[in-house]
């Protein structure tokens, strides 16, 4: 069985379904790394400081406990794995997931858990394959066509497919020029479009992959 399954890609790929069930179906512990931005820029806010300013917001995501269990992310010990979704935490994530410092504390976290772990997980990210884990035996990239994730994630949310892919836009953009852990395929990653393809024949295809180095 390969130690790491790294899973990256932009919003609206299917990553966390399908490394959910590619961790079920292999009986390996999954890690979403994005729930740890999300958690520090919810804490950052909370503390009502400006998701720009890096000092700040270092000392604030510095202080906190951000753990992940059972699907279920924390903060300081409170499960807030469905307010770190809201369209606040969602609009300032990129802004505090930019600043190098943090960036180096949340790949600190995410190895010291797979750690934790017993050294094996499906880990799901932005620059799982490429920073966080580059010697991992499986890499896979998740891509889809611009209008066909924003579509996904409009139904997934219930709003304006319009606003959704102008938002997608904007992160994928900044995202991918920040100067520290760009988006990016990683090196040695299998590239898979999901555009046209069933949930199911994506967790296949992962799967093969990962079956191949076991």
């Amino acid at each position: 069985m390969p130690p790491i399954v790294t899973i990256d890609g932009p919003s609206g790929t299917g990553k966390s379904t399908v490394t959910r069930s590619i961790a079920d179906r292999f009986g390996l512990p999954f890690l979403d790394t994005g729930a740890f931005y999300r958690t520090a820029t919810l804490a950052v806010l909370e503390a009502g400081v400006d998701p720009h300013d890096a000092d700040a917001v270092v000392e604030v995501v510095r202080g906190v406990e951000i753990d992940q269990k059972a699907g279920m992310t924390f903060l300081d010990g409170r499960d807030v794995s469905e307010r770190i979704r809201e369209a606040d935490v969602t609009g300032a994530v990129s802004a505090v997931s930019a600043h190098p410092e943090v960036r180096r504390m949340m790949v600190e976290r995410q190895r010291a858990w797979v750690e934790e772990e017993g050294g094996s997980a499906v880990v799901e990210g932005r620059d799982i394959g490429s920073v966080v884990f580059p010697d991992a035996e499986v890499k896979v990239y998740l891509d889809a066509r611009p209008e066909v994730r924003a579509r996904r994630r409009a139904m997934e949310r219930g709003e304006d497919p319009e606003a959704v892919a102008n938002d997608l836009e904007r992160r994928d953009r900044y995202d991918s020029t920040r100067a520290v852990s760009p988006l990016t395929v990683p090196d040695g990653a299998v590239v898979v479009d999901t555009s046209d393809l069933a949930f199911e024949e994506v967790v296949e295809a992962v799967s093969a992959l990962v079956a191949a180095k076991s």
